[in-house]
């Protein structure tokens, strides 16, 4: 009789074990594969883990994937199975369930790696299998004075009963092992429970036997894709989403949802892009959903001119951007819900920072991630977030962390490109870094690489042209920074400021004056309030600038009295110093000399 297979939870909870080990901590694809697999095998779709939608699904390939000319799945499939091997030899080796992707296919298979009696040692009858104590006390009987057979005769085996006893004592210790980690693992989880490190709601069920689950720590967001529209219109839209989603890494990008089987109880934080048919001949609609509620958090029609090759992706990009980042929908859906993972929870704080920009709000945002880290986190997102809270602690002279510097955020920043080699989150955190210590070409070159890595992210779009503004190339980052402004209305206040500055070196003060009335939604910042400063006397507002002036030095009086100090030390290029000098120095604030 063939063992049956183990259940959905246990299979789940092996799966997360796994993508968050040393083992897969610095193999993006390989998890984002595995995950995939698993998860379209359980929800009962193991039919449709073929080459091709393996490409699209997961390495955001279009329908015109050619698994002759491409062998991307190959590969990626190859190098997850020598993973799991590794794995389960060494970090794994206890787990009790199994995980293989079996060659010829990429259909997953599990057992329960329980140790099991060899076939050929099982007993003749059934009375000695029942009683392995009373065999136990047998065996000496049976055995004593080996050494005393007759002359010539050969030295007799051991005996098969001796033999089946040290087999069942192995077994029963290794069954006594089993029982212990399972131990472990509940009182594991239940001090997640209680000390709060998880708040993932327990009233989540798994769908197959109701068993209560909970997202692991490291979790983000599951996101997938169904299409239900046909036409090329719907197939280019489909394609952007599947391109952009791929590169996004605050979520764990699956591809397309199950169909009705699926148990939605059991996904809180999973959420579907429905790719449907349009209300005019030629639209297309995309709708997201909570799969765990059905709630639509977002439903965008595109029209037939909108979904044209040339502008899809850009319209794509703006439903992504509102949607998918810390900042967007999915993560405000999942902290008001109140079931986030501690990763998500983590990143919701970090986005409240760049909303709000001050000591209590970066505190709070760098603790939570810091504790991450502490944890034994595999995610370079954390470590690229920490690197950047850490030099604004640097640049604005926060309190905490105590003692931070420029060489210990560019350690996380390398930490992080380490761990996520094709990470846009870890890249910009890099150039931004870079560009703190002037080095301005290589920040150009690591931000340029965040927005190749997902040009469908505005915020890595809005990161290179901002890097480009203040390596002084005014005329090529102010238009990119302009779009991603102009695009997502909920953007971050540095990109207003970056707006401004690129406006007024290029000569558009209309435009350099508006951006930097956005900036009084934040907390006052001295660069800041000069921005508004310098945008108020632009717009002919001489009583406001009147305000602004005095409200600078009172709160910033060294910024006040040698505003170039602030601007060296910030590494702004040579002309940009200048021309901010000069403005401020007109409104009355710096030395004349």
């Amino acid at each position: 009789m063939e063992p049956a297979p183990p259940a959905a939870p246990a299979v789940r909870e092996t799966l997360e074990r796994l993508l968050a080990s040393e083992t897969f901590g610095r193999s993006e694809r390989a998890r984002r594969l595995l995950r995939y697999l698993v998860e379209r095998e359980q929800a009962g779709e193991a039919d449709r883990l073929k080459g091709v939608s393996i490409a699209m699904d997961v390495f955001g390939k279009d329908g015109d994937f050619d698994a002759s000319t491409d062998a991307v799945v190959r590969v990626q499939a190859g190098r997850l199975r020598e993973l799991l091997d590794q794995y389960f030899a060494n970090e794994g080796i206890a787990e009790p369930v199994r995980i293989a992707i079996p060659r010829g296919g990429y259909v997953p298979s599990y057992e329960l790696n329980a140790i099991r009696l060899p076939s050929d040692a099982k007993p003749a009858s059934g009375t000695v299998a029942q009683r392995p104590d009373a065999m136990a006390e047998a065996a000496p009987a049976a055995t004593e004075h080996p050494d005393h057979h007759a002359p010539g005769e050969p030295v007799p085996s051991m005996a098969p009963a001796q033999s089946l006893t040290r087999q069942l004592r192995f077994f029963w210790a290794a069954m006594v092992l089993v029982i212990v980690m399972l131990g472990v693992l509940i009182v594991r989880q239940s001090n997640a429970f209680i000390d709060g490190s998880d708040t993932a709601s327990t009233a989540e069920t798994a769908s197959a036997g109701g068993t209560p689950t909970q997202p692991a720590f490291d979790s983000l967001p599951l996101i997938y894709i169904v299409v239900k529209a046909e036409g090329p219109e719907a197939a280019r839209v489909a394609s952007s989403l599947r391109a952009g989603l791929a590169g996004f890494d605050t979520i764990d990008f699956i591809g397309r949802d199950a169909d009705s089987r699926r148990g939605h109880s059991a996904d809180p934080i999973s959420f579907v892009f429905d790719v449907v048919p349009g209300p005019a001949a030629g639209d297309v609609t995309v709708e997201l959903q909570s799969v765990a509620t059905g709630r639509v958090l977002l439903s965008r029609n595109l029209t037939s001119a909108e979904s044209a090759p040339g502008v899809v992706e850009s319209n794509i990009a703006s439903v992504l951007t509102s949607t998918v980042p810390a900042s967007g929908a999915i993560y405000s859906y999942i902290d008001q819900s109140d079931i986030r993972t501690s990763q998500i929870g983590c990143l919701v704080l970090d986005d409240h920072y760049y909303l709000d920009m001050n000591a209590q709000t970066h505190e709070a945002a760098y603790r939570c991630l810091e504790k991450l880290a502490a944890e034994g986190t595999k995610s370079s997102l954390v470590y690229a977030e920490l690197a950047a809270l850490h030099g604004e602690a640097v640049t604005v002279h926060y309190p905490y962390p105590p003692e931070a510097t420029l060489e210990k955020a560019m350690a996380l920043a390398h930490r992080a490109v380490q761990m996520g080699p094709m990470s846009p989150h870890a890249h910009r955190a890099l150039g931004y870094l870079n560009s703190r210590l002037g080095n301005a070409d290589e920040a150009i070159r690591l931000t340029r690489k965040a927005y190749e890595l997902n040009p469908y992210d505005l915020g890595m779009a809005a990161a290179y042209g901002y890097g480009l503004i203040f390596a002084g190339k005014y005329d090529e980052g102010t238009p990119i920074l302009n779009h991603a402004v102009e695009t997502f209305s909920g953007h971050p206040t540095w990109w207003d400021y970056g707006l401004f500055v690129g406006a007024f070196m290029r000569g558009d003060l209309k435009k350099a004056a508006i951006a930097s009335e956005s900036l009084r939604t934040t907390a006052s910042k001295s660069h800041y309030l000069a921005a508004r400063l310098i945008g108020a006397r632009i717009s002919g507002r001489d009583k406001l600038a009147t305000e602004l002036a005095n409200e600078l030095t009172a709160e910033f009086p060294k910024f006040a009295a040698d505003p170039r100090a602030t601007f060296v030390d910030r590494k702004y290029p040579a002309d940009l110093t200048e021309r901010l000098v000069q403005s401020l120095r007109e409104a009355g604030i710096g030395n004349p000399s």
